[in-house]
């Protein structure tokens, strides 16, 4: 059997995704119902000239609809002090839709997308392209906006676990 022909079960695949430690995002819009957003642990960014984003966002996730009709999105950085961010736009607090954008303040950059506040970074992105994938689109866009805080520590996400803050070596 070719290494292309090779398949693995989901439980191996997330099992071993978990071992790549990951910062934590809420990724944001603004769509016709207001503010929408979720967790995300799979934004990167592709290229700086243009500066490019993706995010990998699940069919069933309820942000979607308006990422694709606001033809926006945010990538907001948690910092180590926003477990509550994360409980809230994980589904973890009992939050629903704008219920979730309660928890801090927001604020705008350039496309109309929420942005948090306290974020240790944000991008600000307008939708170039969207690729379906299984359960999965990959949207990719061009930044419109960023912002960086220069200063705090990252919620990082691994092994199933959220821990605040790095250690230095």
């Amino acid at each position: 059997m070719s290494t292309s022909e090779t398949a693995i079960d989901a439980k191996t695949f997330w099992r071993t995704l978990g071992e790549r430690a990951t910062g934590m995002t809420v990724v944001t819009a603004r769509g016709t119902d207001g503010p929408a957003g979720f967790l995300g642990l799979s934004a990167a960014h592709i290229t700086a000239d243009p500066a490019t984003m993706l995010v990998s966002v699940d069919a069933k996730t309820s942000a979607l609809p308006a990422i694709l009709a606001s033809r926006h999105f945010a990538v907001n950085y948690l910092p180590a002090s926003a477990t509550h961010v994360a409980d809230a736009f994980s589904g973890k607090a009992g939050l629903s839709g704008a219920d979730r954008f309660k928890e801090c303040e927001w604020g705008e950059i350039a496309t109309g997308a929420p942005t948090l506040k306290a974020a240790l970074g944000v991008f600000d992105c307008v939708v170039e392209d969207v690729i379906e994938r299984g359960s999965i689109s990959i949207i990719i866009g061009r930044v419109a906006g960023a912002h960086a805080a220069g200063e705090g520590d990252p919620l990082v996400f691994f092994r199933g676990k959220t821990y605040g803050g790095l250690t230095p070596l």
